[in-house]
C-alpha cells in the first residue's frame, strides 16, 4: 500500500516491516468493522497510518493505526480518562490491531499557526485541564526516567559521541535528581508540542496524539519549551520556559532540568542524532 512519506521510517527494521505486511487487512478488517469511508492518509503523520474517515451517520472522524511503540501504547486510555475535555475523544478503540477511531478536528488548525505568545495564552488555558489525577495503567515517570538513564549512555556511544559528555552527564545527573523528588503525580503528556493543539469546531483548541505518563506538572510543559514549532533560538526557548512556569504555577528550574533531561533522552532515535534537541540542552545549560 501507498505510504505517507512520514511513515517512510517504518520501512528500516524489521518490526516496522512486520507491521507494514499486516496493515492492509488492519486497515480492511476496521474499515468494515465500524462501515467507515475512508480518505487519503494525512501525509503528516509519523508513528501511525491516519486516515480521514466519515461514520455511516455522517460523523467526521479520524482512523489511526499506530506503529507498535511503547510510547503511544496507552494513547487510547489517555483519551478515555479526558473524556474529551481539552483533548479529542476517543470513539472506539481495537486493542489488538492497535486501531483507533478518534474524533477529527474541523478547521483542524495547527498551534504553531499563532504567533508564539498566542499560542502559549492557548496552552496555559488548556494544560490545567488535562492535569488529571490518575495511575494505572500509565507508566510513572519516575520508571521511564529510569530507563532514559539506562539507555542514553550506549545510545551515545553507539551514535558515535555527537555531542560534548558534560551533557550527558548534566541530563543523567537531573533526571536521576528529579524523578526521586516529584510533586502530586498527574497524567502528562510527554509528546504536548504545538502541531499536537488544533483548532476544532467543538472548542477552541483540543489536545491530539497524546504520550501519556504520570508524573509532576512541570514535566507536562517540555515539549511546549523545546518545540521548534514556535520558534527554535535560546531567546524563544528561555521565553516559553519563564512563560509557562510563571502563569501555570511551576518551579521553573525543575521544568529545566526536566527540559534539559528529556530532550537529550529524544535527541537519539535509532542512532540517528537530532541536532535541534541538542542545541535546546545546550542553551538551557548556559552555551549559546
Amino acid at each position: 500500500m501507498d505510504l505517507p512519506e512520514g511513515l517512510d521510517w517504518v520501512r528500516g527494521s524489521p518490526a516496522g516491516r512486520d507491521w507494514l505486511a499486516i496493515l492492509p487487512t488492519w486497515l480492511a478488517e476496521c474499515t468494515e468493522r465500524w462501515s467507515l469511508r475512508l480518505g487519503p492518509p494525512f501525509e503528516y503523520a509519523y508513528a501511525s497510518l491516519a486516515l480521514p474517515v466519515d461514520l455511516p451517520d455522517g460523523t467526521a472522524a479520524v482512523l489511526k493505526l499506530q506503529y507498535p511503540d511503547d510510547d503511544s501504547r496507552h494513547e487510547a486510555d489517555a483519551l478515555a480518562h479526558w473524556d474529551g475535555d481539552g483533548a479529542i475523544r476517543l470513539l472506539a478503540h481495537d486493542r489488538q490491531r492497535r486501531a483507533l477511531l478518534v474524533e477529527r478536528c474541523q478547521p483542524g488548525t495547527a498551534l504553531h499557526e499563532l504567533p508564539m505568545d498566542r499560542a502559549l495564552d492557548a496552552v496555559t488555558a488548556l494544560l490545567p485541564r488535562l492535569w488529571r489525577p490518575t495511575g494505572a495503567p500509565f507508566t510513572p515517570l519516575a520508571e521511564e526516567a529510569a530507563g532514559w538513564i539506562d539507555r542514553m549512555p550506549g545510545n551515545w556511544e553507539r551514535a558515535g559521541r555527537p555531542y560534548e559528555r558534560r551533557l550527558l552527564d548534566a541530563a543523567l545527573d537531573l533526571l536521576a535528581g528529579l524523578a526521586a523528588s516529584q510533586g502530586e503525580q498527574v497524567l502528562v503528556n510527554q509528546d504536548l508540542h504545538a502541531g499536537n493543539v488544533l483548532a476544532a469546531d467543538r472548542e477552541p483548541w483540543l489536545a491530539i496524539d497524546p504520550k501519556p505518563l504520570t508524573g509532576e506538572r512541570e514535566f507536562s510543559v517540555v515539549p511546549m519549551v523545546r518545540g521548534r514549532e514556535l520558534g527554535h533560538s535560546p531567546a524563544a526557548v528561555r521565553h516559553r520556559l519563564d512563560r509557562l512556569s510563571t502563569e501555570l504555577g511551576l518551579d521553573a528550574e525543575r521544568v529545566r532540568g526536566w527540559t534539559i533531561g528529556h530532550t537529550l533522552a529524544w535527541s537519539i532515535a535509532d542512532d540517528v542524532v537530532l541536532p535541534h534537541q541538542v542545541e535546546v540542552v545546550r542553551w538551557l545549560l548556559g552555551g549559546d
